[in-house]
């Protein structure tokens, strides 16, 4: 299981689930650090057509149509096996549930598959401390 650091120094495609085109939540910020950081990011919504910072939303992971190498996740706890799920099956490299999101569901899933997984962590807290 790769650290938290070393699945964002590795990573270089990053899928943001319950990316919203509102400024003010915060996934809109981590999306906006992630791009100024290098990283390609794939915004998902299931308000498809959508836009975030000018990237297109895709409605579910399933769209993206390519491995990516994160699933960033602000999303309820009650929706992350769920996702975890789609993560999987998309070939996701690891999972990541933003700050305050904690799912046991999700970390199941993750361990049963052999996914990295964080919980309860902010991408772009991590990262700056890199």
């Amino acid at each position: 299981m790769r650290s938290p650091e070393e699945i964002l120094r590795e990573a270089r495609t990053i899928a943001v689930v319950g990316a919203s085109p509102d400024p003010a939540r915060p996934s809109y910020g981590v999306i906006a650090y992630l791009l100024r950081a290098g990283y390609r990011v794939v915004p998902v919504n299931p308000l498809a057509g959508a836009e975030v910072l000018g990237l297109r939303c895709v409605a579910s992971l399933a769209e993206i149509g390519e491995p990516v190498d994160l699933v960033d996740v602000f999303r309820r706890p009650e929706h992350c096996g769920e996702v975890a799920r789609e993560a999987v099956a998309a070939g996701a490299g690891a999972l990541w549930l933003q700050l305050g999101i904690v799912s046991p569901e999700a970390r199941r899933v993750a361990g049963e598959s052999g996914l990295d997984y964080v919980e309860d962590a902010c991408t772009a807290i991590v990262h700056r401390r890199l």
